[in-house]
């Protein structure tokens, strides 16, 4: 049998497809023969990082992904968890890093758009988002530009598609100057006997192909980001993708649509790789071979290439097995959505992968192997540096408390997000109940009276830089708490792992002892890991960018008339302390914002701690007990508490009297495992009785009064003049590129 192989294999163009020698040896071990270009190319996008995970399965195995609520774990479009009553949450979160830095528009709409199709491929109608965002230095010349066309192009698809934006992060570090992050996060909520997988069934079954037309777009795109940037960047543009949220709006309904019809056997979104890796991994899950005739993709260029038609990643299409009694049918509803649907294939029982263009054979390969037998590495790693202990006598207090709050609050890393996220549609579809801002954002389940979902998706890159282990634990006990805070009931999440080029022992330590840290956390808090995404090699001229392992969570609330909020409380309420005092200031918001020092070990997670006194703040909400409550994180207790004030539009009356520590560890301490909470007055004594009685360390700071922010003799400063330094940073910044400046809003929840 001789293949199509107008272009000869060369050491180069092996290079080029981002394969190694070895590897080259094995496809030729594996087939036999010499591959044609088109075969060399479906190698190329099964085979890299971004499809096989080659560098981090062997550390993956080892996350639990199992528990009560879980119906699906990893190893499909997204992960399934029960949420009761029949209902399930299915969720995920994935990388756009490498096309956001080439074309932040385009990379940006685009990963929305492939993580909601991730969503409704599996059933399930999209009702929130999520995303976080990672710039380099402010000044640095590329900052503005590339956050002025990833937020507009996140806000374009999502607004567009009609999915509200909940909650996210964005962040600026110069070691993000060459690599910015764009992780995305989608939620959908189906019926739990209602799923749909992407496991082809059947043999002779049609092979359909969905959605809109192939085009040259994204051809490589799955290549490209499994490799480094250098000083070539821009020749790279080409291989981003092009988005139409209105089409992938008429994919959602047609999909759902036909889905209620009993037509779909399987189905797969054609994300990376596009047409080869979803026909691939559809066939090889059902141990069938698939064969494709390219000559019936519906096409939007002329004179595609098979190799081009099969690397292709326009968006919004999707392939699926389908009931051949029902092909009319189905057809018929696409037809409707003004979308294409063609049959380019059918299933066999062969286990190969055999694709046709012009009556010639152009791939012949053996299914499974394309996915088995991809390469699996255990790469060398070195355990990472521990830096020593930092105590809080050795670390300069301010000079002025309120000075250095102001600072904080009024600097890139924690002034308000409100220019970012008033670009998105955040109450679309009218199930929002909290908006950007809080701890995490909550929907109603449509249909439910008192049931809704909370999220939130967390990291602290410095943490992890300092210790990967700890740093792992903390990005999964942060999300954890900022569903805590609501009222909710962690039910499990999804991880976006971004690192630096895996081949360096030094960067896979960071990944393997995160790794372990967020392993150790998911099973200590009950929260397993469904789905998630790995990006690598997030470098450029060999700077790496922080290590970055995102951690997006679901939570369950049962009633959510009683889930508190950061700024709900009233006049006279009780403020509380729970968890220990602060203490630790090293790796600090304060030591790199105040003292401009990046110096210190990350704070330790104590899991048996988190859950405790995580579980009693839940407790106390759904018991009533409690109008307001924050988790503490980057910034201390003070950051929380002017937070808090801010989002009311009411100030406080405290004390850190009698002092256990030094006031400035006290207040900008990030230790762990800690919340603020308002009580009316009436609970102030029973809830600090409870935490006693449960062995839970407390502090009674004092009262919700006036309009100013008093703790002690140290900090006095009014609730107007927290929001003047909060609200300000961002629009003057944005406004020194042409992008408008929007005067801050009377309040917001924060």
């Amino acid at each position: 049998m001789t293949l199509s192989n107008s272009q000869a294999i060369t050491p180069e163009l092996v290079a080029a497809h981002g394969l190694k020698p070895d590897e080259y040896e094995r496809i030729l071990s594996l087939i036999g023969r010499e591959p044609s270009f088109t075969e060399l190319g479906i190698f190329s996008a099964m085979w890299n990082e971004h499809c096989s995970y080659k560098s981090s399965k062997r550390w993956l195995r080892t996350l639990p992904t199992t528990g009560r609520r879980v119906i699906q774990g990893p190893g499909e479009n997204a992960g399934v968890v029960d949420i009761d009553d029949g209902d399930c949450v299915v969720f995920k979160m994935e990388s756009h890093n490498h096309p956001s830095y080439i074309e932040p528009y385009q990379g940006a709409a685009t990963g929305v758009g492939g993580i909601l199709r991730d969503i409704f491929t599996m059933g399930a109608r999209p009702v929130a988002a999520m995303n976080a965002l990672r710039f380099g230095a402010p000044d640095h010349p590329k900052t503005r530009h590339l956050v002025s066309g990833v937020v507009a192009g996140v806000g374009g698809y999502g607004n567009s598609f009609g999915v509200p934006t909940v909650g996210g992060e964005v962040e600026f570090d110069a070691r993000y100057n060459g690599n910015n992050l764009v992780n995305a996060f989608a939620a959908g909520i189906a019926r739990s006997d209602a799923i749909f997988y992407s496991e082809a069934q059947g043999v002779g079954l049609p092979v359909v192909y969905l959605g809109a037309k192939t085009g040259r777009d994204g051809v490589g795109g799955a290549t490209m980001a499994s490799a480094e940037f250098d000083e070539d960047i821009e020749e790279k543009r080409p291989t981003v993708q092009v988005g139409d949220p209105f089409t992938e709006k008429c994919l959602l309904e047609a999909c759902m649509e036909l889905m209620k019809t009993g037509a779909v056997i399987a189905i797969q979104d054609m994300g990376a790789a596009g047409l080869t890796c979803s026909a691939v991994e559809m066939g090889a899950k059902g141990d069938l071979g698939i064969e494709l005739d390219l000559n019936k993709v519906p096409v939007r260029e002329e004179n595609m290439t098979a190799y081009e038609m099969m690397l292709s990643e326009s968006q919004e299409r999707m392939l699926m097995v389908l009931d051949p009694e029902k092909e009319e049918v189905a057809e018929a509803i696409f037809r409707k959505w003004g979308l294409d649907f063609a049959i380019v294939g059918k299933t066999t029982d062969d286990l190969r992968f055999r694709v046709f263009h012009n009556n010639e054979e152009v791939a012949d390969l053996p299914i499974k192997d394309l996915g088995d037998q991809a390469p699996e590495y255990d790469r060398p790693w070195r355990e990472p540096d521990t830096r020593g202990e930092l105590p809080s006598h050795l670390i300069a207090a301010p000079e002025d408390y309120k000075a250095a709050l102001l600072a904080i609050l009024g600097g890139p890393n924690h002034s308000s997000r409100r220019w970012v996220y008033e670009q998105y549609d955040t109450i679309i579809q009218g199930n929002s109940l909290q908006r950007p801002g809080g701890d995490a954002g909550v929907i109603r389940v449509e249909g439910h009276p008192t049931k809704a979902l909370a999220f939130s998706c967390d990291v602290t890159p410095h943490y992890v830089e300092a210790d990967p282990f700890e740093g792992g634990k903390q990005a999964v006990a942060e999300c954890w708490r900022n569903i805590i805070a609501t009222g909710a009931e962690p039910l499990a999440a999804t991880d976006n792992l971004n690192f630096g080029n895996p081949e360096k022992p030094d960067i896979m330590g960071q990944f393997v002892k995160a790794i372990e840290g967020i392993g150790e956390a998911c099973r200590a808090l009950d929260f397993p890991i469904v789905s998630g995404n790995v990006s690598l090699y997030n470098e450029t001229n060999g700077e790496a960018i922080l290590p970055t392992p995102t951690i997006g969570g679901v939570g369950l609330i049962s009633d959510w008339r009683k889930m508190a909020r950061i700024g709900s409380f009233s006049k006279g309420d009780h403020v509380i302390l729970i968890g220990n005092d602060g203490d630790h200031l090293g790796a600090s918001v304060y030591m790199r914002e105040v003292l401009g020092s990046l110096d210190g070990p990350a704070p330790a997670v104590d899991l048996y701690v988190e859950r405790r006194n995580g579980n009693f703040i839940r407790s106390a909400i759904t018991n009533g007990q409690v109008t307001a409550c924050h988790d503490i994180s980057g910034g201390g207790l003070i950051v929380a508490l002017a937070e808090m004030c801010m989002s009311a539009g009411a100030g406080m009356n405290l004390s850190l009297e009698p002092a256990r520590g030094l006031p400035h560890a006290l207040l900008f301490g990030e230790d762990q495992a800690r919340y603020v909470i308002t009580v009316p007055a009436e609970y102030g004594n029973f809830v600090c009785a409870s935490a006693e009685g449960f062995g839970i360390p407390f502090r009674r700071l004092g009262k919700v009064a006036g309009d100013t922010l008093v703790i002690d003799a140290l900090v006095s400063v009014s609730v107007e003049e927290l929001r003047t330094a909060h609200e300000m940073w961002f629009p003057e910044y944005m406004a020194a590129s042409g992008q408008p400046a929007k005067e801050p809003a009377a309040s917001e929840e924060h």
